[in-house]
């Protein structure tokens, strides 16, 4: 995979993706990438886990870390997910932040940008949603003056207005990264794939984006799903899955009307996890409560929140 002396040097770079929940991100790297990567919802807080979405082209390699949205923390969850999110931010090649346009700046914003004041590598602010009224566009680059004034200091970033739910912007954004990435002698992943995401956590994420969207926001934060194993046979895949809540009153809740809920979640699931991973796949879904499954650092581990499977 070395480069033709014939063509170009390829650029390639790694892309730490951040930003207050529910600013669009994962929409954002869906949109770039191509492919459903990260599970998209309207419940904040969906994105529990660093996800890499790779992007590939005749220039190069973009490889996208799609983090958890700072907030703030009252349990052992959200103190990893915060962790992750900050971590995503240091030891990357490019910092690209997000920013929700669409309403005045919160703190996390704020944070951000002071972050970003220093930090190492290049950065880019990705306004997003600039398809919705208002727009708050200038506000965001006051705030940045504000923030570089306060500190007395100044560094350049690169400013984008996006739109994650269409293509506006996003291809200003693809060519601002591979503008900022350095030459590279080879690609860091194999052209032909999309993510490294492990399959358990793809097929627990997939399972837990349908019961958001079903549930909406009656328990959004206190529902953990596990994949305790796959089954696989040739050209399919049975997987167990086990779906965590807090309290029993929850149980009822995600089981729904003699079951309604669970087949919900089956028929929605199946087909996607099908078609992502090219086999049959049937989905087994159990109910368990678990009072503190949140503040459980092993049981968090075997979730991926706090390591790998």
């Amino acid at each position: 995979m070395t480069a033709s002396p014939n063509r170009p040097r390829r650029r390639c770079a790694v892309v730490g993706v951040v930003g207050r929940t529910n600013s669009g991100k994962s929409t954002l790297i869906n949109r770039m990438v191509g492919e459903k990567i990260s599970i998209v919802s309207p419940v904040v807080q969906t994105t529990r886990n660093t996800i890499r979405g790779i992007l590939t082209e005749d220039r190069g390699q973009l490889v996208f870390l799609d983090t958890p949205g700072l907030h703030k923390s009252q349990s052992t969850l959200g103190t990893l997910m915060n962790r992750m999110a900050r971590q995503a931010s240091a030891g990357v090649d490019l910092l690209l932040i997000v920013f929700d346009g669409s309403c005045q700046p919160h703190l996390e914003d704020d944070g951000w940008m002071r972050r970003a004041l220093f930090a190492e590598q290049p950065v880019i602010f990705a306004l997003n949603k600039n398809d919705r009224e208002p727009f708050y566009e200038e506000t965001f680059h006051n705030l940045w003056q504000t923030v570089q004034t306060e500190k007395q200091h100044t560094r350049e970033v690169f400013w984008i207005t996006t739109s994650a739910l269409h293509l506006a912007g996003t291809v200003g954004l693809v060519d601002q990264l591979y503008a900022l990435a350095q030459p590279a002698d080879d690609y860091l992943f194999p052209e032909d794939v999309v993510t490294d995401y492990p399959r358990k956590l793809a097929i627990a994420d997939v399972v837990r984006e349908k019961l958001l969207v079903r549930l909406h926001e009656e328990l959004p934060h206190e529902l953990g799903v596990k994949v305790e194993q796959i089954e696989e046979t040739p050209g399919a895949w049975h997987a167990s899955v086990t779906l965590y809540v807090a309290r029993p009153s929850q149980k009822g809740i995600v089981i729904g009307t003699k079951g309604r809920n669970l087949k919900y979640v089956r028929q929605c699931a199946e087909p996607e996890l099908s078609d992502m991973f090219g086999v049959k796949v049937t989905l087994e879904l159990w109910v368990k409560i678990e009072k503190d499954w949140m503040k459980n650092f092993w049981l968090l581990r075997q979730m991926g929140y706090a390591g790998s499977y």
